[in-house]
């Protein structure tokens, strides 16, 4: 982990001269993120605490769980066959208990009710007896009704602290698919956890005035860098050589879940603009559909009978970690054309990469970027503006010095949005949750 000042230098959107005020922005927050472990609570040496992680997301569950380890905690980690990993199981600070146990997406329907109906048996089970005073959820479970109402009760009753890390604080708001009975478990959830962490200040007013939750109950976190991806010795050249990808190709990357709110079909029509006037601009288009099916399928007809198919590749399939890099070195930028959201994982994914990114200016994007250092910015929904960033960035010293602008760009990325604020912050929650019943 980088914990160097950053070495880039850039006016931002806000003025500032140096990337450091970027950095010193992202920290406003009502707890000390430079805390060091020594001035915190004593008790924390010997604390257990519960992670709770859903199962999923391994580079996040993986990054908190070293970085409370690294403070001295000792963390009770419910996780699944996916997060099974060297790093976990030879860690003499972390209990690994798989619950969730095998995760495949082609099971049957059938085998994936029962595995999941035999974690939540385990789950209570574990509740029932667990050591640990403190469960720290990062993620709800398959059955959000449940895990917000029941499974958040039971824990109450028995004596737990809840914290939760809301990573979406509405998620079926962003999907387009919110409901009733959707805001009234979210509120419970949020009114039964004793602190929330969320990483934007506009996921902190979102929490406050929609949900009407205590603002001292809620803390802000750095989303922290993607430091479990493979990053081997795989070069740029020989990334695009693997994927067919030219010299003189510049090649657009899109990569993760595809849903209509990540907005892809503007990302498309902005493509078809630059290749009216420029045919050596590529379009790798990397992950699964998420939700809706017909909206993946339209995305395709369009590029189907668009006749710029020979300069798209697809992998449509969810990538595995250790196919990942590929993707990143072989591509010039990384582009997030999102119609809503507050914070991307992908532009972080990205940065630990050394990518630059050109982001809608929704949610929180805009404030990630610094514009002309580590990308560039465009107005949402909007694919005229979007081709002509992109116009700008290949015509901009970031793009002709790529190369040497990557390391810089990682370098910025581990100091911002480094695990070790993120275990300084959460662990002065720990400390004040815990002492408050002394």
């Amino acid at each position: 982990m980088i914990n160097q000042a950053p070495v880039l230098t850039a006016r931002s959107r806000t003025g500032s001269t140096e990337l450091e005020n970027a950095v010193r922005a992202d920290n406003n927050t009502e707890f000390p993120i430079h805390s060091q472990p020594s001035t915190l609570n004593p008790q924390l040496s010997t604390l257990n605490i519960a992670l709770l992680t859903g199962g999923g997301d391994k580079p996040y569950a993986l990054g908190m769980a070293a970085a409370l380890t690294s403070v001295g905690i000792h963390v009770d980690f419910i996780g699944s066959d996916d997060l099974r990993v060297p790093e976990l199981l030879s860690n003499p600070r972390v209990n690994f208990l798989n619950l969730r146990g095998d995760q495949r997406h082609d099971a049957k329907p059938a085998e994936k009710v029962l595995r999941v109906l035999r974690y939540y048996v385990r789950l209570v089970g574990y509740t029932a007896t667990a050591k640990p005073k403190l469960f720290h959820i990062l993620w709800n479970n398959k059955f959000q009704l449940l895990d917000c109402t029941l499974l958040m009760l039971y824990y109450r009753l028995l004596g737990k602290k809840i914290v939760f890390t809301a990573h979406n604080v509405n998620a079926g708001k962003r999907d387009s698919n919110d409901s009733w009975l959707n805001r009234i478990s979210l509120k419970i959830q949020y009114r039964l956890s004793d602190h929330i962490f969320v990483h934007t200040n506009g996921m902190k007013r979102q929490m406050l005035s929609e949900f009407r939750i205590p603002e001292s109950k809620v803390s802000i976190i750095p989303f922290g860098i993607n430091n479990t991806v493979p990053n081997t010795n795989l070069s740029s050249a020989e990334a695009r050589r693997q994927l067919g990808i030219s010299e003189t190709d510049k090649a657009l990357l899109f990569f993760g879940n595809i849903a209509p709110y990540k907005g892809l079909e503007y990302l498309i029509a902005a493509f078809e603009e630059l290749l009216k006037r420029d045919r050596s601009y590529r379009l790798l288009i990397v992950g699964k559909p998420k939700g809706l099916e017909s909206y993946w399928n339209q995305v395709r007809r369009t590029t189907a009978n668009s006749g710029f198919g020979d300069r798209v590749i697809e992998k449509i399939e969810y990538i595995p970690d250790e196919e990942t890099e590929l993707y990143f070195k072989a591509a010039d930028v990384l582009i997030l054309p999102y119609v809503q959201v507050f914070q991307s994982g992908v532009l972080f994914l990205g940065y630990s990469f050394g990518l630059p990114a050109i982001a809608a200016d929704v949610g929180n994007l805009a404030e990630e970027i610094i514009e002309g250092e580590t990308g560039f910015v465009f107005r949402p929904q909007d694919s005229s503006d979007l081709a002509h960033k992109i116009d700008t960035y290949f015509g901009s010293e970031l793009f002709r010095n790529l190369e040497n602008r990557r390391a810089q760009i990682k370098a910025y990325a581990n100091e911002r949005y480094s695990w070790d604020k993120v275990a300084a912050i959460t662990t002065t929650v720990y400390s004040r949750l815990l002492t408050s019943d002394l």
